[in-house]
């Protein structure tokens, strides 16, 4: 990656400022033409975006300000495909040893002669490389996250924004993050049970599980923890339970017989 150069001067206007942004990274063949396009993308969205406060502060016609908010969103656009090469031409230098990696010294690795340059040293921030990559990571999960999000934006007569921009950018480079979930193993014929079918298949559960349970050895048992039991507070709870319970296992082995 090279050093970042001045911003060639040309058509003041805001259409002009964002053709020449698009005309810049079309034809970046190097990082520091894409930083230059990126940096131009910033500078039109800036003037779109003044210009629609001032319409907006003037009481314009809303053409005027519906103007303004889609030359926010071809700059934001362009600006965000400049982030995206920005994204891939960094990672790409990083692999080759051209820029230092996270986490490792800069001014203590050597490549070849000269010293690794930092992020810093080319004029990029840790979160200008983030955001790339975030912008990157979206596209990559839902390709035209960009300019979907845009015209959403405009079609509801809102102020496309880098906030608004960003945080659409991040859930879909999230989702894009997240495993695919395994197909599910459920019977597709599967019919839950109507109340009155899950309350007896309750009742035979728990019959089933008990007396899976009740062997003599489990039983002797549990005859020994009841008499150790006596005198603790609570004994007569267990007896009132016991006995609660008994009556109903009664009244449904009745039903049998009825």
């Amino acid at each position: 990656m090279t050093a970042l150069l001045p911003i060639p001067q040309g058509d003041p206007s805001l259409p002009g400022l964002i053709d020449r942004a698009a005309t810049m990274l079309s034809n970046a063949k190097t990082s520091a033409e894409v930083l230059e396009a990126r940096e131009a993308a910033g500078l039109a969205y800036d003037v779109a975006k003044r210009a629609a406060r001032l319409s907006r502060a003037k009481s314009a016609h809303d053409d005027l300000i519906a103007a303004a908010h889609r030359a926010q969103a071809d700059a934001l656009e362009i600006e965000a495909a400049a982030k995206r090469r920005l994204a891939d031409e960094y990672d790409m230098a990083q692999a080759q040893g051209e820029v230092g990696k996270s986490g490792v010294r800069t001014d203590l690795v050597s490549q070849g002669n000269e010293v690794v340059p930092s992020a810093a040293d080319i004029g990029l921030s840790r979160k200008a490389i983030h955001d790339a990559r975030l912008i990157r990571d979206a596209e990559e999960a839902e390709p035209g996250i960009v300019r979907r999000t845009l015209d959403e934006k405009l079609e509801r007569g809102e102020e496309p924004n880098r906030a608004a921009l960003r945080k659409m950018v991040v859930d879909a480079a999230m989702r894009g993050m997240r495993p695919e979930r395994k197909p599910s193993r459920r019977n597709p014929l599967y019919v839950p049970p109507t109340p009155q079918q899950a309350a007896w298949q309750h009742v035979t559960g728990t019959f089933r599980a008990f007396a899976e349970w009740a062997s003599d050895d489990t039983l002797a048992l549990a005859r020994e923890g009841m008499n150790e039991a006596q005198g603790s507070q609570f004994h007569h709870l267990d007896i009132a339970a016991i006995a609660a319970g008994a009556e109903a296992f009664t009244k449904i082995k009745e039903w049998f017989d009825a």
